[in-house]
């Protein structure tokens, strides 16, 4: 097992800044790594692994957090990762956070190829076509977590999974089911279908209601939402692939809903419909 670093590591040590580099993508993916931050991140992260392999590489964490969260640190040890003692202005360089919370991973890519998830028959998936907006992106992920949805699908035009905004938006949910990345929309949008699953847009505009969806017994099926770009929605010819273009019902006065609360609408709709219909999977049976 990984002992503690006795002492405070350098500021200028290889290691640092081998870290500090994680932050932009191009040297996410040439290492295959990312950070995750924060005591939820670093948790999930020490318990993952894909196959044999364990997830977390390295933690950095200061004096004061390492007491305070001994329960992850002895889980990151447990895992084999290489725990390094650093102050709080290592803790500071390396991460993108305003106020760190003194616990760094290095983790390992975890990203599943999309043969495995379709090989698996997913009932309930989210594809995030056109999603720019990191935040968002790890939002609904973490919406498709809570739903039960057991993958996520991130088209070539999306975001970068390992943004450290989207790691830290997904709360710990990227840790917890398949995600696919790079996927060009066509290829998603095929591949699933091909495997029995109906394809809905979701757009503010979509000539269905969802409310009228759920009325008629339509949504208990194996179902991939499609989300699209936070600003414009999604374009024409990626709504043409899919089998219906449905809007969230606004009942009040909002102009709209943002893309993040759509689409925690959207999954859960269909989450309660395939439980209904004895098909989706619970977070409760897990």
């Amino acid at each position: 097992m990984a002992p503690v670093s006795p002492e405070l590591i350098s500021p200028r040590s290889s290691r640092v800044a081998a870290a500090r580099r994680l932050g932009k993508r191009n040297f996410r993916g040439k290492e295959r790594l990312f950070l995750a931050e924060g005591p939820q991140a670093v948790r999930e992260a020490a318990g993952h692994r894909s196959g044999d392999t364990a997830t977390l590489v390295e933690l950095f964490t200061t004096p004061e957090a390492a007491e305070r969260y001994a329960d992850i640190i002895g889980a990151a040890r447990d895992a084999g990762a290489r725990i390094h003692l650093a102050s709080e202005q290592v803790i500071a360089d390396i991460s993108t956070t305003v106020t760190p919370q003194g616990l760094v991973g290095v983790c390992r890519f975890l990203d599943t190829p999309f043969g495995e998830i379709l090989a698996a028959r997913p009932r309930l998936v989210a594809v995030l076509a056109h999603v720019r907006d990191p935040g968002n992106a790890g939002t609904v992920l973490r919406c498709a977590d809570a739903a039960g949805a057991e993958a996520v699908v991130l088209t070539d035009a999306s975001v970068d999974l390992y943004n450290p905004k989207a790691v830290r938006a997904s709360v710990g949910s990227l840790f917890h089911l398949p995600v696919a990345v790079g996927v060009p929309v066509e290829q998603a949008v095929t591949g699933l279908r091909d495997t029995g699953v109906r394809l809905l847009a979701a757009d503010g505009a979509g000539d269905r209601d969802l409310d009228d969806e759920l009325d008629k017994g339509t949504m208990g099926g194996p179902t991939a939402w499609v989300f699209g770009n936070e600003a414009w929605g999604l374009p024409e010819e990626t709504r043409a692939l899919t089998d219906a273009v449905v809007r969230v019902p606004i009942h009040g006065k909002a102009e709209s809903l943002n893309l993040a609360t759509a689409a925690a609408v959207c999954l859960y709709a269909s989450a309660r419909a395939q439980r209904a219909a004895g098909g989706c999977r619970s977070v409760t049976m897990n």
